[in-house]
């Protein structure tokens, strides 16, 4: 028995293997490689080691491969063949995959992008059933632990492992029931009124809260609900106002009125979120590529 690894066979050693069989000598096979005659000798003793078998042997004037070369050469083009698959990005059809996506999202990110998106998966991956789940505060375990494949939010998780993309800004609107009252005129009136807010759970406000009472504008918030989408029925029929995300007319406010705030704010990003193990993952790429195709038709002007 071979005193030699079995784990020193490589790549190279199996293409040696089969072109000195194809060649039936060492010197086709050297200039089939690539290599020197004494470089195919090397090797071909280091092979011999490793399977305890001559595997070449002289005939007249020139080899003639053993039983056993013969027999290790299609079990070497076999392993060649499974490196190759090993190496190379297997090819990607969406309408042949089966799996279950899931995105964390809020109903912000949720009503703005995710239909258009659910729409696209059905015409060219049918067989991708969309799983949606709060994100609220998305938290690294998520992506960690394959809660989710995805995360749609505006505050990425901090880790070394986590990828990220920007999809887009939004500019903050106070929204207002227009049968009640009219836009804050100045800063005065606004924070005279009373204002109407998301608080997520167990107690996380929203950013633009956050940054604006660190600056000193202090409103006075007579309602605090968990979702943008509980928001509208606590304005309507009264002279409340809510500063939240402008894109929120489009979908879950629209029956609202707008008006820029008499305060300066700041633009609020939204990313794209995933574990990089599916960085080069094919069938994880294409689906990002489908969620962000969708974005720009989702923050198109509606016509009229």
């Amino acid at each position: 028995m071979s005193n030699v690894d079995w784990s020193a066979l490589d790549a190279r050693l199996l293409h040696l293997l089969v072109s000195v069989v194809e060649e039936g000598s060492v010197t086709g096979a050297a200039q089939r490689l690539g290599v020197t005659q004494s470089a195919v000798s090397h090797l071909l003793d280091k092979l011999r080691a490793i399977t305890g078998d001559p595997l070449f042997v002289k005939s007249g004037r020139g080899i003639v491969a053993t039983a056993r070369a013969e027999a290790l050469a299609p079990q070497a083009r076999a392993l060649l063949h499974d490196l190759r698959n090993f190496a190379q990005r297997a090819k990607f059809e969406p309408t042949q995959l089966r799996a279950t996506l899931t995105i964390a999202a809020n109903d912000f990110q949720r009503d703005l992008l995710l239909p258009a998106f659910a729409a696209r998966l059905r015409e060219h991956a049918p067989g991708v059933t969309l799983r949606i789940i709060p994100s609220t505060v998305p938290r690294l375990e998520m992506l960690r632990t394959d809660q989710c494949q995805l995360v749609i939010s505006p505050r990425p998780p901090d880790g070394t492992d986590i990828v990220q993309k920007r999809l887009f800004e939004d500019r903050y609107r106070v929204f207002f029931d227009p049968a009640v009252r009219t836009a804050p005129r100045n800063r005065a009136e606004y924070l005279a009124s009373d204002h109407a807010t998301v608080v997520y759970e167990p107690k996380r406000s929203l950013d633009l809260d956050q940054q604006l009472a660190a600056r000193g504008i202090e409103r006075r918030f007579t309602v605090m609900v968990p979702t943008f989408s509980a928001v509208g029925a606590f304005v309507r029929g009264t002279a409340l106002l809510a500063t939240l995300p402008g894109l929120l007319g489009r979908h879950t406010l629209r029956q609202l009125a707008s008006a820029r705030p008499p305060v300066a704010c700041p633009r609020m990003p939204m990313y794209l979120i995933w574990h990089a193990r599916y960085q080069e993952d094919a069938a994880h790429r294409w689906l990002r590529a489908q969620l962000e195709a969708v974005v720009g038709p989702a923050l198109a002007e509606p016509e009229g």
